[in-house]
């Protein structure tokens, strides 16, 4: 038995905890937040396995014994000095997306993973649904790639705005590169493994916050667009080209159906429903390796990790953030 301690306690966490309820072989043995209080009333709102810890501060959490690993859901701003510190106390760590702020930062954590020879993966929810190996392998139908395109825009400024979360408080974390780009970035990643060069880049920003980004990149000789916002709607789609049809895959954050369209006309719906939600599969993949005494995965190894921040790095150049 896998015993959780969730560092932070928002939405998300909510979620995680939710879906951790499913997996016979983890329980949520902990909690913590800023105050004692938000920690408790956390427990109370969520199953968790007997004598579940409220703490009060996230580096008491980190000393508990009883806890093998952490699911660690601040903003992203805090993600670097978290999950240093819960991997320095041999804690496996389960990241929330973006892993990091920086290429420079994940390339660190790599190296405490590497030292300490403790799991890391960052929760990166797409490419453990379901439907991502179906894809995969319908990847090898269309030929070779030439064109991948990421696009995740919502309409929903006014509800960033409104609720006061870390989305649009200026800080090193905000923005809707860091929060929908990611996404964007981990499709391109998988599917344009050539090395990376910037084409074009544009956005928009209020308050010093960007709230759109689009951007087109070269993976040699692959053709790459990432595109995300918070101010509009598009179809939420990954698009996968090839020399000899495409797959278009509807809402890449989560996605559970997908076409195949050859050349010659035909087309193949692709439909892989979730286990038990968008979580899950993440979650039992966390524990396999785990159980297997794995320091990363293979499905989100941490050079994955680095490379999508490579990607965003250059796309927030581009935007001069």
């Amino acid at each position: 038995m896998i015993r959780f301690g969730i560092l932070g306690a928002g939405n998300i966490a909510h979620r995680f905890a939710a879906s951790l309820e499913h997996e016979p072989r983890a329980e949520l043995k902990a909690a913590s937040c800023r105050t004692l209080q938000k920690a408790q009333a956390f427990l109370r709102s969520v199953s968790h396995g007997p004598g579940a810890h409220a703490y009060g501060s996230f580096a008491e959490m980190l000393t508990d014994p009883e806890i093998d690993a952490i699911y660690l859901a601040l903003p992203h701003e805090w993600h670097f000095d978290w999950a240093s510190k819960a991997l320095q106390a041999k804690k496996a760590v389960l990241c929330e997306k973006p892993a990091m702020l920086s290429a420079s930062q994940m390339v660190e954590i790599a190296d405490i993973v590497h030292d300490r020879k403790t799991l890391f993966m960052e929760a990166m929810k797409p490419r453990f649904t379901p439907i991502y190996k179906e894809v995969k392998e319908a990847a090898q139908k269309i030929g070779p790639i030439t064109k991948v395109e990421a696009t995740l825009c919502n309409d929903m400024l006014g509800l960033v705005e409104g609720t006061g979360t870390y989305h649009m408080t200026p800080g090193p974390g905000s923005g809707v590169l860091l929060d929908c780009g990611t996404y964007c970035a981990s499709w391109i990643e998988d599917f344009c493994p050539g090395k990376l060069r910037i084409v074009s880049v544009g956005g928009k920003f209020k308050h010093g916050i960007d709230i759109y980004a689009a951007a087109r990149l070269d993976c040699d000789g692959v053709e790459a667009v990432l595109e995300c916002a918070f101010d509009r709607s598009k179809p939420r789609r990954a698009t996968i080209v090839g020399e000899r049809g495409r797959i278009v895959v509807d809402e890449l954050h989560r996605p559970t159906q997908a076409i195949l369209l050859m050349n010659d006309g035909t087309k193949q719906p692709i439909e892989a429903p979730y286990e038990v939600d968008d979580f899950f599969g993440e979650i039992s993949h966390f524990v396999d390796l785990y159980e297997n005494g794995k320091i990363e995965s293979p499905i989100m190894p941490l050079d994955a990790s680095v490379r999508d921040a490579v990607i965003l790095d250059a796309v927030r150049d581009g935007m001069n953030l």
